[in-house]
């Protein structure tokens, strides 16, 4: 029997790192989009077996031209403005870029007259302002988007849907929380810990770890089970359906830090730093993802603890390569 192949959008990204390498896993052929020009995916994936393709995602005659070619089973759509800070500064771009670059997708699937199942990854950033009662949160709880970043996701959320019941498209949305791993930029909370803690120990910053928001709960998963998700989402995902994915739990960022700060080598001040303050923030986010586990059995197998411990050690290996050079 041939193989399945899957289209990526956003290879070259932190989860689209991670989940070729759980396609390539699964015996799946994998062909990956990237912009032209752009970084190659920096993934420790075997790219002996992913076919990489360049080309622009907002141009909807290379899109559809892909997907004819390529001929799919399956398409994940990663490719996004993902960082919400960015949203703020840059909120056209964002909403812009997110939209645009999932419409043609769409189009081009259309147009190349296939069929993949598609999995299109949204964000419980969509859900926005939780109210405490509606805690832990659902697929059905009312969305209150608080950032240009949300707004867009949700309208990728709406547009995956208006496009199964318009075109009958097999779309599956995902709404994620907070995942992280080994390979994510430093730019986002937990793995800017890491990498300040990291470059502290060999005296390339001072002891100071810089921080935002502590009081924040977020519910947080491992990325390599956020991805297994996914492909279980392509597999048995139901046409139109939206699904969470969590770990049902909350953590705060403080507890967060303390894991980080009491790990490193040296003695480390904690100093507040407004530039990492969000304009409109979310007290707690906690995840209900039994609708997902109902259908598939889906659930976190990675303790956090190790989620951190391999987010350190990324960091401190990045810092060795960079101090050797």
């Amino acid at each position: 029997m041939s193989k399945q192949t899957a289209l990526v959008t956003g290879i070259s990204g932190f989860v689209g790192g991670h989940l070729t390498e759980y396609l390539v896993g699964q015996g799946v052929s994998v062909v990956g989009v990237i912009r032209a020009g752009g970084h190659q995916p920096s993934h420790p994936v075997n790219l002996g077996s992913v076919e990489i393709e360049e080309l622009d995602l907002n141009d909807g005659d290379q899109v559809a031209a892909c997907i004819e070619r390529v001929r799919p089973e399956f398409i994940f759509h990663l490719a996004a403005q993902s960082f919400v800070p960015q949203s703020w500064s840059d909120p056209a771009g964002t909403i812009v870029n997110n939209i645009l670059v999932q419409l043609r997708v769409l189009e081009g699937t259309l147009r190349a007259n296939v069929r993949p199942r598609i999995v299109i990854a949204g964000s419980n950033e969509e859900y926005g302002m939780i109210h405490p009662d509606e805690l832990p949160v659902r697929e059905s709880n009312e969305l209150r988007p608080v950032s240009p970043y949300a707004v867009s996701k949700v309208a990728q959320d709406m547009l995956g849907y208006q496009f199964y019941a318009s075109h009958k498209l097999h779309c599956v949305r995902m709404r994620p929380f907070n995942h992280t791993g080994p390979g994510q930029s430093s730019s986002f909370a937990v793995p800017g810990f890491a990498r300040q803690v990291a470059e502290a120990e060999v005296g390339l910053r001072e002891p100071i770890v810089r921080v935002g928001n502590l009081s924040a709960r977020r519910d947080i998963t491992d990325v390599r089970d956020i991805v297994r998700a996914y492909y279980l989402a392509a597999l048995h995902g139901q046409a139109g359906e939206v699904y969470n994915l969590g770990s049902g739990r909350a953590i705060s960022m403080a507890d967060v830090l303390q894991f980080f700060v009491s790990r490193s080598a040296c003695p480390l001040t904690i100093v507040d730093d407004p530039e990492r303050q969000r304009p409109a923030d979310v007290p707690v986010t906690i995840c209900d993802y039994s609708k997902f586990h109902a259908l598939t059995g889906w659930q976190p197998q990675i303790p956090i603890e190790r989620t951190f411990e391999d987010v350190l050690e990324y960091w401190r290996s990045q810092v060795r390569m960079a101090t050797d050079l």
